[in-house]
């Protein structure tokens, strides 16, 4: 490689960032649906066409968007979760819980291109997956870890899951090997109660109905966590 493609290389890697940082900035304002490579190419004084070299359409630039956002939490959830000690499962599932909110309410215009209303006409590529999945990976792999440790422990009675079901949990059981599907299950719905949670605190649901939402938050992850059986130390 010549230097003149190097150099080439790391203006274009610096443009591009540039881009979909002004991108990233202008979804609090204009959100994913109003989102114009236009616009951004006239804050940066740019002719549009410009623009088009590095993202060809607005559907380019919103996947960079998602690819970004989904690693962004994913790195998040990862840094916190890795500095529990491994046998402490609870914690690790608490800690990781309260990175995914600390993220989601510090980039609730990101969450929301993540998380809300897609963009009309807008269809993920298969490019998003890897990143997607990564903090699911994360509390995948807490379930299974505690599953193998035997910190796990539904409670008599618990609901089973029809047979109906088995080929659901065997796709998610990609996130979390060996665990029984009524195990899959409780670790389904305890994600949906997070993500659920999170929905309404960052779109503005809980608006005089709960006051301590700290508090109220960390009371609902460990109830997820007592649904799933999450024995502490």
């Amino acid at each position: 490689m010549t230097a003149a493609q190097t150099v080439r290389e790391r203006v274009r890697a610096e443009l591009t960032k540039e881009i979909a940082d002004i991108a990233r900035r202008r979804l609090a304002t204009e959100g994913a649906a109003g989102l114009s490579l236009r616009a951004v190419a006239r804050e940066m004084g740019m002719a549009s066409s410009a623009v088009y070299r590095y993202f060809p359409s607005r559907d380019d630039l919103l996947t960079r968007l998602i690819i970004d956002g989904y690693d962004a939490l994913g790195e998040a959830v990862e840094r916190a979760e890795v500095a529990v000690p491994r046998e402490n499962h609870l914690e690790r599932w608490l800690t990781s819980c309260r990175a995914i909110r600390a993220w989601a309410l510090a980039h609730p215009h990101e969450y929301a291109l993540l998380f809300g209303s897609p963009a009309p006409g807008y269809q993920a590529p298969p490019d998003t997956a890897r990143a997607r999945v990564r903090d699911v990976a994360v509390l995948g792999g807490i379930i299974a870890d505690a599953y193998r440790a035997g910190a796990i422990t539904l409670r008599e009675g618990h609901v089973i899951p029809p047979p109906s079901l088995a080929g659901d949990a065997a796709t998610h059981r990609v996130y979390m090997p060996d665990v029984p599907d009524e195990i899959v299950f409780h670790a389904l719905a305890s994600w949906t109660a997070l993500y659920g949670w999170l929905n309404f605190e960052v779109f503005g649901h809980f608006s005089n109905t709960i006051g301590d939402r700290d508090t109220a938050f960390d009371h609902s992850i460990r109830i997820t966590a007592d649904l799933m059986g999450l024995s502490p130390l």
